[in-house]
């Protein structure tokens, strides 16, 4: 499904010392623009590679289009990003029935959150996925926990209501979990 991303996340509350032993990297993002249906436009920073990346949509299934960037050009727009930054690292490791499992392990103000994130390659698959034991609960439908809305708003507070992020997708499936 070439420009459409179909993810599902979690929170972790205790990721296994194998999890966290896994491959990582560091990964810098910044939010040039969000806009109140959710969509957004960010650079990434990623080791030694630049994206510039525009989503639109919410829930599970979105549309994505990433463009790559020089350092040059990530450096020129770094700055129009500053007060929408997550900084996290992100371990690589494998589901026991091979799905990739991104690990981030969020620092700075969003210091002790977890987040991992399964992409999958269409929406039934996601929906068939089994989640290990150690993730904790599912927050793919909670705004809240968008990397976009933690760079402006920091972490929810415990019963705070979801910030913005519009209804799932039109014509896709429902987030797990939902009626």
């Amino acid at each position: 499904m070439a420009g459409v991303e179909v993810e599902r996340r979690w929170l972790v509350p205790e990721a296994p010392a194998d999890a966290l032993a896994a491959p990582a990297q560091r990964i810098d993002q910044g939010y040039l623009t969000i806009g109140s249906d959710g969509a957004e436009t960010r650079v990434r920073r990623r080791g030694e590679q630049y994206v510039l990346t525009v989503k639109s949509g919410s829930g599970m299934v979105r549309s994505e289009h990433e463009v790559a960037l020089s350092a040059d050009q990530f450096e020129a727009l770094w700055p129009a990003t500053q007060g929408a930054r997550v900084e996290k690292t992100r371990h690589a490791l494998h589901a026991d029935d091979g799905h990739l499992i991104e690990l981030d392990v969020y620092d700075g103000a969003l210091s002790g959150l977890t987040i991992a994130e399964v992409e999958f390659d269409d929406p039934w698959g996601a929906e068939a996925f089994v989640a290990p034991y150690w993730f904790g609960r599912e927050v793919t439908a909670e705004p809240g926990y968008r990397n976009q809305s933690l760079a402006l708003r920091g972490l929810p507070a415990p019963g705070e209501p979801p910030a913005p992020g519009g209804p799932p997708t039109p014509g896709g499936p429902p987030a797990p979990g939902s009626p």
